[in-house]
């Protein structure tokens, strides 16, 4: 994957999920590029295994708690250039007969109550410094309803609203917003299913409609264009990164 040395020199950009699959290509990818990176993932052990280069900052820990939420903007020094909000889990493909409340709660706290909190803290930093970058990650998922369970595509469908809402208020503040939207990726989050007739139907749809999987560094690619300078017009975006599924 072709990288842009000095992209990101100066800047400070945080990544949630950065322990594995899109999070750590996006975390490596702008250490290579010359940022300054607070990584954050729930396994301390995934972790300490991204490459971070000179300055990076990891913290582990769960994102949806409020202390470590606390500890990774702490880590930023008051300076926030840009934020991937790239942590996420999948949801068993459980359909609405079968929606535990457990999964539900965890599945939303986790891919879109703490990417809420994420970008608003980011924004609160990012506002009265008159420039910033936010890339939320979406999913095919939060373009239809056949591509994943009903907790993972009601939390993907609402921070692509989120994002819009979001670009619209920080509009002419220097501040941007936008989401990407992958299809398949060869990550190692869990796509265990806990469903067979959920997971049955959206295998269906795939096999007929999607392309293949892409790989993590093809998404990263993405996600670092849209927060380095070089996207400084692009704001409340959904851009797909599914290889033209979405088109189907």
């Amino acid at each position: 994957m072709q990288s842009f040395p000095s992209r990101f020199d100066g800047k400070t950009v945080i990544v949630t999920g950065a322990g594995s699959g899109i999070g750590r290509a996006v975390a490596e990818r702008l250490a290579t590029e010359g940022a300054r990176v607070v990584a954050t993932d729930i396994a301390p052990e995934r972790l300490n295994d991204v490459s971070l280069g000179d300055g990076g900052v990891r913290v582990a820990g769960d994102i949806t708690q409020t202390s470590v939420l606390e500890a990774v903007f702490a880590a930023c020094e008051g300076k926030l250039d840009g934020l991937a909000n790239v942590a996420g889990i999948m949801d068993g493909f459980l359909p609405i007969a079968e929606v535990d409340d457990e999964t539900w709660d965890r599945v939303l706290a986790i891919n879109l109550t703490a990417v809420m909190r994420c970008t608003r803290a980011a924004v609160r930093l990012m506002e009265p410094a008159g420039v910033g970058a936010i890339v939320q990650v979406a999913s095919e998922a939060g373009l239809r309803g056949s591509a994943g369970g009903v907790s993972y595509t009601a939390a993907k469908h609402a921070v692509i609203g989120l994002t819009r809402s979001a670009a619209f208020s920080t509009k002419g503040t220097g501040v941007r917003v936008n989401v990407v939207a992958p299809g398949g990726v060869i990550t190692g989050i869990d796509a265990t299913p806990r469903s067979e007739k959920g997971f049955q139907a959206v295998m269906n749809i795939m096999m007929a409609a999607a392309p293949g999987l892409a790989d993590a560094d093809d998404i990263a690619a993405a996600i670092t264009w849209l927060l380095s300078d070089e996207a400084k017009n692009v704001s409340g975006a959904v851009l797909a990164s599914d290889g033209g599924w979405s088109s189907i």
